[in-house]
């Protein structure tokens, strides 16, 4: 069975039904069926949270968090293992800390990770990414 991690990037293309929100539904889909499985570290659930919060207000996060408990999502705790070789991804590649931990963790599940955001290229020689398709910037 085949391990994706979830990036706070693919979580929210989701939420908001941006670019890529139907490849994470069609990953969920098949989650549900046992085809494949889905991880969410629980850093990234936070940063899902937080912009969450400010966009649309605290109310906006518990309606995420409770649709997180139907969705077929194992949200991770980050144990030593996970939290040092997230230090190591920051100390090793110029990308944001929130994101080291979701390389971290696919490190460790032994899947990829799905996202979209452009920062993940400088560690794709490190973990497997399942890329997204990018937003469209607004003019």
């Amino acid at each position: 069975m085949k391990n994706y991690v979830l990036d706070s990037y693919a979580v929210l293309a989701y939420l908001q039904k941006e670019e890529g929100a139907g490849e994470v539904r069609s990953l969920l889909s098949e989650a549900g069926e046992d085809k494949v499985k889905l991880f969410l570290s629980v850093v990234n659930l936070g940063e899902v949270a937080y912009i969450t919060e400010r966009a649309a207000g605290l109310p906006a996060v518990h309606k995420f968090l409770a649709l997180l408990q139907e969705l077929p999502i194992e949200v991770v705790g980050i144990d030593l293992e996970v939290a040092l070789e997230a230090a190591h991804f920051k100390a090793s590649l110029p990308i944001a800390y929130a994101d080291c931990f979701a390389l971290a963790l696919a490190k460790k599940v032994g899947g990829c990770v799905v996202t979209g955001d452009p920062e993940f290229e400088k560690a794709e020689k490190h973990v497997p990414i399942h890329w997204l398709p990018r937003k469209v910037p607004s003019r």
